[in-house]
């Protein structure tokens, strides 16, 4: 018998491995797991390397301490406002990222231990099967920040839970409970968070024991009309946040959440929003 590869090493993420089983899990506990660029640059390879890790066969997603990720770091995005040119470096990262989550062949699992914010929750929402404790949250408060859901959200949340439901909670950036969210069919599993670790072990094992070729096609051919809708919407997400993240909305938001306080939006930045129509 060949003895297993050791796991790769990264900065803001941790890998370990037992038995067959890969978990990933974010590791920046102290910043609830947000999302700086270089946890970006990490999740753009991570799961290119999961696909190809010999010694595996299932793969969890998860997040270290009490949260599963607060989206993006807000260090980050407040440098990002002021320079909006990097946001192009990012939006290719952002493809790479949900394109080898569904490119992945193995059963994908999300431990849901904490909350899922913006990027966190679209990450959670990109995994196949959702295990989420009952005290955690999801939702996608771009919005809040003055921008558009464009990071894979649009895509996602529609296939999940329809559009009219998806348009709710993107418009309004809401924060939905975990029983909300299992309610409405956003996530499959809502359990105790003392009962989380037992739902997601005997679900692995389960993909563990099946048949590992039938499960990862059977994944492969529900993802090809999921990979095509995703292809559809995701560079004009991407386009359209990225316009957002030139707003005066966006810098206002941004200065709010530091300021601790509700933003004040205005619309001064939609082009011929006072313009007179032709023959008015």
């Amino acid at each position: 018998m060949s003895v297993p590869s050791p796991v790769r090493q990264y900065n803001k993420l941790n890998l370990t491995r037992s038995g067959r089983l890969l978990t990933i899990t974010f590791n920046r506990p102290e910043l609830l797991n947000a999302v700086n660029l270089e946890m970006l640059e990490e999740l753009a390879e991570v799961f290119t390397y999961a696909a190809a890790d010999p010694d595996s066969d299932v793969v969890v997603l998860t997040g270290a301490g009490r949260a599963f990720s607060a989206g993006g770091d807000l260090e980050h995005i407040a440098g990002n406002a002021a320079r909006p040119e990097q946001f192009e470096y990012e939006a290719r990262l952002a493809k790479r990222i949900v394109f080898s989550m569904l490119d992945l062949e193995k059963p994908l699992i999300c431990r849901l231990n904490g909350h899922a914010v913006g990027l966190g929750a679209t990450l959670a929402l990109m995994c196949d099967v959702i295990f989420a404790a009952d005290t955690a949250k999801i939702g996608d408060p771009h919005v809040a920040l003055g921008l558009v859901a464009g990071d894979g959200g649009a895509a996602i949340w529609p296939q999940r839970i329809g559009f009219g439901r998806a348009k709710e909670y993107l418009l309004t950036g809401e924060l939905l409970t975990a029983a909300k969210a299992q309610e409405i069919g956003l996530i499959n599993h809502c359990v105790a968070a003392s009962e989380l670790d037992a739902a997601v072990s005997a679900f692995c094992e389960r993909m563990l024991n099946g048949a590992t070729k039938a499960i990862r096609w059977t994944k492969v051919l529900i993802n090809l009309e999921l990979k095509r809708i995703v292809h559809s919407v995701l560079d004009t997400g991407l386009a359209y946040e990225g316009l957002s993240a030139h707003s005066a909305d966006h810098r206002e938001g941004v200065r709010a959440l530091q300021e601790k306080r509700k933003p004040v939006f205005g619309q001064q930045d939609i082009p011929g929003k006072d313009t007179p129509r032709q023959g008015d």
